[in-house]
């Protein structure tokens, strides 16, 4: 255990990460766990010294009986020190696992509370090392083992991690010393999980969560390196394209080394398909080899298409063609017309019914597969503009994700 008092530590993780310019007001995802209690204690303090405005939120997933009184032990707490906080409901749809789909909606939920705002969640080093652990099981390459970073970029908002280098037994006596109440999930001790399992391994054969951390680091500063390398040489093979389309010159992805090579296209696909989490590493090297042998994949929503001396990316129209919304909203995460818009108007995928009223297309265009999820604007079941094709009236559409790549590789 360090000897420098935790809230100085906490306010070095803080400053270090944040830099000189700390934000106006932040937001606290609070669950009434141990961990995120004593960083809700710990921020607290924190915020008073430096004038910053705190907001806490707890998601209930409403999967435990106790769970409502949790996230009033949040409410109670946070009232105390004299904070605003909200509850957020997540309902599961009963789809897919558990856990991923409590993840992805406690994100989403907290992604949409906090309004563009930096959100501190309480992960320790002990997640950390587990983390680790689990991504070895998988397979995972060097930005999975890299795992949680302190601060990283969620669509408009942003996760700060403060407590990342802090073990969790030091938190529990933080708040037994100062006697703040938590609530312990019973599912923590569940083996049926796999970040259980892995935690009972930590402390065996020198699995100790500090050294685990310390492999984390080493991880990160070669991420940071390698994604250095990427975005150097993925600015010399990108090609001129339409907008809502990535092209790249095929030879130089050909000749370039393989982990440079997924790199690039790891990010081109997050660019394109608006995807928080990379590729899997597998999924990831299958389509690196089919594409480069000539062929077609697809992955995470995203058509990948080789052309000539081009590899060409875009949105896969099955991945969006039941998404349309009022021309005047954002579809699929990223797009949205600029501009007054007549109502009665929807945005939507261009589809084989769009490209029937299009004529012949230039030689080095993206390819026809390529064309389908572009968005589009329609009058009823007729095609009013594509403005990525410069179709129709000259309506401007704004890319949320508008030059992102290849820059996002130094993050990827």
């Amino acid at each position: 255990m360090s000897l420098t008092p935790l809230p100085q530590r906490f306010a070095q993780a803080m400053g270090a990460t944040l830099g000189p310019g700390f934000p106006s007001r932040l937001g606290l995802a609070v669950s009434g766990g141990g961990d995120s209690m004593a960083m809700l204690h710990l921020c607290a303090n924190w915020a008073r010294v430096y004038g910053v405005g705190l907001a806490v939120v707890t998601v209930d997933h409403g999967l435990r009986p106790e769970s409502a009184a949790e996230a009033q032990l949040v409410a109670d707490e946070a009232a105390g020190l004299g904070l605003p906080h909200e509850t957020l409901h997540w309902t599961w749809d009963r789809t897919g696992n558990l856990q991923d789909a409590a993840r992805r909606g406690r994100r989403a939920l907290i992604g949409t509370w906090a309004q563009g705002r930096t959100v501190l969640m309480g992960h320790t080093r002990d997640d950390q090392a587990e983390t680790l652990l689990m991504r070895l099981a998988r397979g995972s390459g060097v930005d999975g083992l890299a795992a949680m970073s302190p601060l990283a970029s969620i669509e408009d908002w942003r996760i700060l991690r403060p407590l990342l280098d802090v073990g969790r037994a030091e938190l529990r006596h933080y708040l037994k010393v100062l006697n703040i109440p938590f609530a312990d999930d019973p599912s923590n001790e569940d083996p049926a999980y796999a970040r259980v399992r892995m935690r009972r391994l930590i402390g065996q054969e020198g699995l100790e969560s500090e050294k685990l951390a310390a492999t984390t680091h080493a991880m990160a500063r070669a991420r940071e390196a390698l994604g250095a390398r990427a975005l150097q040489v993925a600015r010399g093979l990108l090609r001129d394209t339409i907008q809502g389309c990535v092209a790249l010159d095929r030879d130089g992805l050909s000749a370039v080394e393989e982990e440079t090579r997924l790199r690039i296209l790891a990010g081109a696909i997050g660019t394109v398909s608006g995807q928080v989490y990379r590729p899997r590493l597998s999924a990831l090297t299958d389509l690196v080899d089919r594409v480069l042998s000539g062929g077609t994949a697809t992955l995470q929503g995203v058509i990948v298409v080789p052309k000539g001396d081009t590899v060409f990316l875009s949105r896969e129209w099955q991945a969006v063609c039941d998404r349309a919304v009022s021309a005047d909203l954002r579809w699929d995460g990223r797009w949205r017309v600029e501009g007054p818009i007549d109502p009665g108007l929807t945005l939507r995928a261009l589809g084989e019914a769009g490209l029937t009223h299009l004529g012949p297309r230039p030689d080095d265009a993206p390819p026809r597969a390529c064309l389908a999820g572009l968005p589009s604007i329609w009058e009823g079941e007729r095609l009013l503009a594509c403005p990525a094709l410069q179709f129709g009236p000259p309506f401007h559409l704004k890319d949320r994700l508008g030059g992102s790549f290849p820059q996002d590789l130094l993050v990827h």
